[in-house]
C-alpha cells in the first residue's frame, strides 16, 4: 500500500478494478511517499519497488543491517533528482561548490553523513531530491545537555534553533546554570542559533509553583534575573531567551504577562528576542492550574514569539492515548489564533512515544518513554502489527510480554507530516520539537521534503 501525502500536489494514474467489493488503487508519484509495510516486505524489496537505494532507504528510516520490518510500519521514501559519485581528491565542500548548493543542504539530503563532512571515493551523494515543499518555515528543537554529540550533529542541519534544557533560577534572581558549552559550540558550527531556555523547573525535575509565585510577586528581583540572563546570553553567544513558567495558577497570570513585558523591554533594545511557552489551551477561562496562569492574549502581545506546547495528551502517568492527537492539537491552534498573531506562533511537535502497560491504573501506572526506532524494533521483536489511528493521526500497536499486555503510541512519518501540514493550514511561523534526544531519522527526511527552512528570526 502506498500513501500519497498531498494528493493535490502529486501526479498520479489510478487503475481501478473491482472484484468482490475489493478496490485496488495504484498511485504513481514522484515526490515523497510513505510506504506501509505488508507481509513479506524487506528493505531491499521495497527499494526495488520504488527504484531507490536500499542503503539510503534503511538509513532514512532507522532500520539497521538486515533487520526485519513490522507489518504496518511506515517507510518514508524520497526520490533523488540529481546524484554525484565521489571521486578521488574531492571534498564535501568542493562538491557543494561545483553544484551550487550548501554543505548544510548536502547534510539534509544525505543522512548517511550524520552531519559530518567525511566522504570517500565511490560514495554516492544525493545533490537534489524531488521534493514537494508546503512553504517557508522555521524549525528548532529542545535537548538535554547529555544528548549524544553524534545524534545532535545529525539533527542540527534541520534545526534553525537549539534550546538547551534548562536554566533554572533562585528566589533572589540568581541563575542555576547547565553544562551547555558543547551544545552551543555544535549549534554554531551548523549555523543553528542557540536560544537560552529559562524555566521554573527545579532539581527535583518539577515545575515549582512556589518558586514562580514568590518570584512573580517580588518585582524587586525581576531586573536581577533578566540581567543575569542577559549576561549569560552575551557571554555564551545565545540568540535570545525562551521562558517557560508552568503550573502558575490564575493568581499569577497578570504578573506573568507583566514580567514578560518587562523582560522584553530590557532584552529587545539589546538585540535579544524573547519567546514564551504556552500550555495547550482551548478557551480563555479553561480550568486547571496548568492553563489558568497563561493568558494567551497578554503573553502573545508581551513576547516576540510563542510556542504552543501541543503534546503530552498521552503522558507518563496518564491513560494510554496518542501523544499529540490531531484534533485537540488543532483546537489549541484555532483558539490561539483568536488571541495571537499566527506569525508569532510555533507549533510544538512531539518526537517520542510511550509504552503503556494495560490495564491502566490511575496513580500506579507509569509509561516508558520510547523513540521511533525503539518502537519499530519492539514491534518486530514481539510480532506486533502496527496500526494507524486515522482520527488521532498517530501509529500504535499492542503486544504481550510475560503475560502483560502493552500498547505503544508514538510518532512516525505519517503523524509528523500531518502536524507539519497544520503550519500551512493556519499560516504559522514554524515548529519546535520536544525533544531531540530521541533519534527519529524519518522526521528529518520529512522536514527536508516538505519544508523550505528559513533562518531562525524572532524579530
Amino acid at each position: 500500500m502506498i500513501i500519497s501525502l498531498y494528493e493535490n500536489f502529486l501526479r498520479f494514474i489510478v487503475i481501478y478494478k473491482q472484484k468482490k467489493s475489493l478496490l485496488i488503487y495504484l498511485y504513481w508519484v514522484k515526490q515523497m511517499v510513505i510506504h506501509i509495510v505488508k507481509n513479506g516486505d524487506t528493505i531491499f524489496s521495497v527499494a526495488q519497488q520504488y527504484g531507490v537505494n536500499p542503503d539510503a532507504l534503511a538509513i532514512n528510516n532507522g532500520v539497521f543491517g538486515n533487520s526485519n520490518l513490522a507489518i504496518g510500519q511506515s517507510l518514508v521514501i524520497v526520490f533523488p533528482q540529481k546524484t554525484h559519485i565521489v571521486k578521488e581528491g574531492e571534498t564535501l565542500l568542493s562538491i557543494a561548490q561545483s553544484y551550487g548548493v550548501s554543505i548544510i543542504q548536502l547534510y539534509r539530503n544525505n543522512l548517511i553523513l550524520e552531519g559530518k563532512p567525511f566522504i570517500f571515493p565511490g560514495m554516492q551523494l544525493v545533490i537534489e531530491i524531488e521534493d514537494n515543499k508546503i512553504g517557508d518555515y522555521m524549525t528548532g528543537g529542545y535537548a538535554y545537555p547529555y544528548i549524544e554529540t553524534d545524534l545532535l550533529d545529525a539533527q542540527l542541519p534541520f534545526m534553525g534553533a537549539l534550546m538547551p534544557f534548562t536554566y533554572g533560577f533562585k528566589p533572589d534572581g540568581s541563575l542555576v546554570p547547565i553544562d551547555d558549552t558543547v551544545m552551543i559550540e555544535r549549534a554554531k558550527l551548523y549555523g543553528t542559533k542557540p536560544v537560552m531556555h529559562l524555566s521554573t523547573l527545579t532539581e527535583g525535575d518539577v515545575f515549582s509553583v512556589e518558586l514562580a509565585t514568590g518570584f512573580l510577586n517580588n518585582k524587586a528581583v525581576w531586573n536581577t534575573l533578566v540581567n543575569n540572563a542577559l549576561s549569560v546570553m552575551k557571554q555564551k553567544g545565545y540568540y535570545g531567551l525562551d521562558v517557560d513558567f508552568e503550573f502558575l495558577g490564575a493568581e499569577n497570570a497578570a504578573n506573568y504577562v507583566e514580567f514578560i513585558t518587562f523582560a522584553r523591554g530590557i532584552l529587545n533594545p539589546q538585540g535579544y528576542p524573547i519567546m514564551v511557552a504556552l500550555a495547550p489551551k482551548t478557551s480563555v477561562d479553561q480550568p486547571g492550574v496548568l492553563y489558568q496562569g497563561h493568558d494567551y492574549k497578554g503573553l502573545g502581545q508581551a513576547a516576540n514569539a510563542v510556542l504552543l506546547m501541543t503534546y503530552e495528551w498521552g503522558y507518563t502517568y496518564g491513560p494510554p492515548m496518542a501523544i499529540s492527537p490531531i484534533q485537540p492539537v488543532t483546537r489549541v491552534v484555532e483558539f490561539a489564533l483568536t488571541q495571537i498573531d499566527s506569525k508569532k506562533m510555533f507549533l510544538g511537535i512531539s518526537n517520542y512515544g510511550y509504552d503503556f502497560v494495560l490495564p491502566y491504573v490511575p496513580g500506579e501506572s507509569k509509561a516508558t518513554s520510547i523513540s521511533l526506532i525503539q518502537a519499530n524494533e519492539l514491534a518486530v521483536r514481539t510480532g506486533a502489527t502496527i496500526m494507524y489511528d486515522e482520527q488521532a493521526q498517530a501509529p500504535f500497536f499492542r503486544y504481550f510480554e510475560n503475560g502483560v499486555e502493552h500498547i505503544v503510541w508514538y510518532e512516525d512519518a505519517r503523524s509528523i507530516s500531518a502536524r507539519l501540514q497544520l503550519m500551512k493550514t493556519y499560516n504559522l511561523r514554524g515548529a519546535l520539537y520536544w525533544n531531540l534526544n530521541r533519534p527519529n531519522p524519518q522526521n528529518l527526511v520529512v522536514i527536508n521534503a516538505l519544508l523550505n527552512l528559513l533562518e531562525f528570526n524572532l524579530f
